[in-house]
C-alpha cells in the first residue's frame, strides 16, 4: 500500500503542477481560448496512460508461465530505469519547468492551439506512462493488490487535491523538499522492482543462483503476512532472497542515491 502510494502521489503530484502552471499562465495572460486544447491534450493523455496499464495487464495474463516471467522481467527493469532517470531529470529541470512551459504557451499562438495541446499532452503522458509501467511492475512485488490499489487510489486522490490547493494559493509547499523526500522514496522501491525483475531473470535460467538464499524467512515469516506485505511492498523485502538480488538491490540504493543526494544548487518548482 504505501509503495503504491508514495509512486502515486508523487508522479500525480508533478502531473498537476505542470497543468496548473500551464492553466495559471493560460489564465493570467487571458488566453482562455487555450483551455480547450491544454484539457484535451491532459484527456488523452489519462486515456493513454490507462490503456498502457490495460495492455499490460492483459498480456501478462495472456503469457505461458515462462512468458510471464520473462515480460515481468523485463517490465521491471525497463520501470527502474525510468523511474531513476524521472527523479534526476526532476532534481535537473525543476528550477527551469516553468519559464520552459510558459514559453510553450506563448508559442502555441503563433503555432496554434494544437501546439498547446501537444504540449499538454506530452507533459502529462510522460508522468502517466511512466507510472503505469512502474506501477504494473510493483504491483508484481507485493503480496496484497486490494491495499496496493487503496493506496494508489489515495495516492492520486491527495495529489489531485494538493495540486489543486497549489494553483489556488491556498496551501505553501517546500516543494523542493516534497520532490526530493519522495524521490527517495521511488529509488527506494525501485530497488526493490529490481530486485524482483532479478528473480523472474534467475527463474527463466539466465541470472545464477536462484536457490542461494541470504535469508528464507517462510519458516516463521509468510510473504502474505502484513510484516511480509509491509517490507515487501516498501523495500522489496522477499521471505526468499537470493544473494544476486541482495547485490543488486544493495548497488542500485548505493550508485543512485549518492548522487541524487549530492547538495545541488537551489532550486524552485513554482516561482
Amino acid at each position: 500500500m504505501l509503495s503504491t502510494f508514495i509512486i502515486a502521489l508523487r508522479e500525480g503530484l508533478e502531473a498537476s503542477l505542470i497543468v496548473g502552471i500551464l492553466v495559471a499562465y493560460i489564465l493570467k495572460t487571458d488566453r482562455r481560448s487555450l483551455l480547450k486544447p491544454l484539457w484535451l491534450g491532459v484527456a488523452g493523455a489519462v486515456i493513454a496512460s490507462l490503456g498502457l496499464g490495460a495492455l499490460l495487464t492483459f498480456t501478462s495474463a495472456e503469457l505461458s508461465p515462462r512468458g510471464n516471467a520473462l515480460f515481468a522481467g523485463t517490465t521491471s527493469f525497463i520501470a527502474v530505469a525510468l523511474v531513476t532517470w524521472m527523479v534526476f531529470w526532476m532534481k535537473r529541470t525543476a528550477r527551469f519547468l516553468k519559464n520552459d512551459l510558459h514559453g510553450k504557451v506563448d508559442s502555441a499562438l503563433t503555432t496554434g492551439p494544437l501546439t498547446l495541446a501537444g504540449v499538454a499532452f506530452f507533459a502529462v503522458i510522460r508522468e502517466g506512462l511512466e507510472t503505469a509501467l512502474f506501477i504494473y511492475a510493483n504491483f508484481r512485488t507485493v503480496s496484497g493488490t486490494t491495499s496496493a490499489t487503496i493506496g494508489l487510489v489515495f495516492g492520486f486522490a491527495i495529489a489531485i487535491t494538493l495540486g489543486w490547493a497549489i494553483f489556488k494559493s491556498a496551501i505553501k509547499m517546500n516543494l523542493s523538499k516534497f520532490f526530493t523526500y519522495t524521490g527517495i522514496g521511488l529509488i527506494i522501491v525501485a530497488a526493490g522492482v529490481l530486485a524482483y525483475g532479478v528473480h523472474e531473470f534467475q527463474e527463466l535460467g539466465w541470472l545464477p543462483g536462484p536457490d542461494a538464499f541470504a535469508w528464507d524467512t517462510t519458516s516463521w515469516m509468510a510473504k502474505d503476512s502484513i510484516a511480509g506485505a509491509i517490507l515487501g511492498g516498501t523495500v522489496g523485502f522477499d521471505t526468499t532472497t537470493s544473494w544476486l538480488q541482495l547485490a543488486f538491490w544493495a548497488i542500485y540504493l548505493i550508485a543512485v542515491l549518492t548522487p541524487y543526494l549530492r547538495p545541488a544548487r537551489a532550486k524552485a518548482l513554482l516561482s
